[in-house]
């Protein structure tokens, strides 16, 4: 009876940390560039009662194993990279990426990080950083007498600039995207940033829209690819597993009481 409870009980942990995944995707649903993740589970090991081919005494070998399992346990948390709605917006520093890609930040500490949020700024120096003030890598200043400021699919920033005789644009920078052999072993930061780590590979410095790297669309965010009705329904499932788990300890407590009671 010990294993009924043991048992039950994985099943309600594992339960409320798949409700706690889903609850976290429907809080950002709203947020720019996010990415919903995906809770993975695997079974415990196994208690053998009887190996299969274990020769009985009639001289009949069973075919079947006599096993009984020890519960769940959430293994992993996978983040899911499909691409986001794409909406419009007025501001010509917003930037959205149709396809592969990251784009490429520096932190305090000067090491890389990498977002899909591109709704960025220009700091007291004219350089164009994200919302935390983290700057956009390479580093790209924006003068401030630039009246008219546009960026190519390809990443090649240019501003039309007062004065200029042949009213010509000029290249203020080129950005770059950051593409991994595996997206989803990025580690989350927070503030929208994700970290390379040895699960991800080494990230791989692209122009955009060249080798599979998606191209960068100017004057657009990318939304969040939280799907609503998917996210209420894993919590509905989640819901009722771990109320199925929650009777499981109530019916083994119930045995245990019988099994107390024999004895009076």
């Amino acid at each position: 009876m010990d294993k009924t409870l043991t048992t039950a009980g994985t099943g309600l942990s594992a339960q409320q940390r798949f409700i706690e995944i889903v609850s976290n995707n429907l809080a950002n649903v709203n947020t720019t560039g996010f990415k919903k993740v995906r809770a993975e589970f695997q079974d415990l090991l196994y208690e053998t009662i009887r190996p299969a081919g274990n020769t009985q005494r009639f001289g009949v070998e069973p075919v079947n194993e006599i096993q009984i399992g020890g519960g769940v346990e959430l293994i992993g948390t996978t983040r899911q990279f499909s691409q986001g709605d794409v909406k419009g917006t007025n501001n010509p520093l917003d930037m959205a990426i149709s396809g592969e890609g990251f784009f490429i930040v520096r932190r305090p500490d000067n090491s890389f990080a990498y977002t899909r949020d591109g709704s960025f700024q220009l700091d007291r120096n004219g350089q164009i950083v994200t919302s935390q003030g983290y700057s956009l890598e390479p580093g790209i200043r924006v003068p401030d007498e630039t009246v008219e400021l546009t960026v190519s699919r390809d990443g090649i920033v240019r501003g039309r600039l007062p004065g200029n005789a042949t009213n010509e644009a000029q290249v203020l920078g080129q950005i770059e995207l950051a593409r991994f052999v595996n997206p989803a072993g990025l580690k989350s930061l927070g503030d929208n940033l994700y970290q390379e780590t040895s699960a991800s590979g080494q990230a791989v410095f692209q122009q955009a829209g060249t080798n599979n790297t998606g191209e960068i669309l100017q004057n657009q965010l990318e939304n969040s690819n939280v799907d609503l009705v998917e996210e209420m329904v894993n919590m509905i499932v989640a819901q009722r597993a771990f109320e199925l788990n929650s009777k499981s300890v109530k019916t083994a407590e119930d045995i245990l009481t019988t099994a107390t009671n024999i004895k009076r």
